[in-house]
């Protein structure tokens, strides 16, 4: 948090508002004081260019780790998709993390498990309620644009069951997400739905 001591002048009222109003608008400030000082005009214009720097600094801080973040998921997204072009050309894709959580070789917080799917909570959460929704059984359903004609039923079942976890999970509402392919940032071909929630969501996405 930044704690700003604004040197104004007593009788220039309606600049002091302004300038306040400019340094409430960067965001977090734990407190403001504001002392008078500051008499002419020069002083006024160099004041005013450190808050736009300090605003511009401010904001660049503030988007780095969330732009390092939609770095790596486009990263990871590009070495899928190139790993999933390099396999057999048979459209079952590689060997994924889902394998292991199925077989029970790497463990996973269980939220829904029944015949057809399986739902776990995400290790890296984008969200307070991040919950990932996958078939049992693959069957080349890599991705939702591959699914075939007679895989309609899963497909709806799935949707269900995201819905369920939803409307139990986050009362006050949810989003579902399923990425799909290198632009759609899916990294694991392995189709799986996201249910995301407990938090404003902001829109639009990406």
């Amino acid at each position: 948090f930044v704690l700003l001591v604004i040197i104004l002048s007593i009788g220039r009222l309606r600049y002091s508002a302004t300038l306040v109003a400019t340094v409430a608008r960067l965001g977090g400030c734990e407190s403001l004081a504001i002392i008078s000082r500051c008499s002419n005009n020069s002083s006024k214009v160099g004041l005013a260019s450190k808050f736009f720097q300090f605003q511009q600094q401010h904001r660049a801080f503030h988007r780095t780790p969330s732009a390092l973040k939609m770095s790596d998921e486009v990263e990871a997204a590009k070495k899928a998709a190139a790993e999933y072009e390099a396999s057999d050309k048979d459209g079952a894709g590689p060997p994924t993390v889902f394998d292991k959580i199925l077989s029970g070789e790497w463990d996973s917080k269980r939220v829904h498990d029944d015949e057809l799917c399986y739902a776990f909570r995400d290790i890296n959460p984008q969200a307070p309620t991040h919950i990932l929704v996958i078939p049992k059984k693959r069957d080349g359903l890599v991705k939702l644009s591959t699914a075939r004609e007679d895989q309609k039923d899963i497909l709806g079942h799935m949707l269900y069951v995201a819905g369920q976890i939803g409307k139990r999970e986050c009362p006050k509402g949810f989003r579902i997400v399923i990425n799909d392919g290198e632009q759609g940032s899916q990294a694991v071909y392995h189709l799986h739905i996201h249910v995301v929630g407990g938090r404003q969501l902001q829109w639009p996405p990406g």
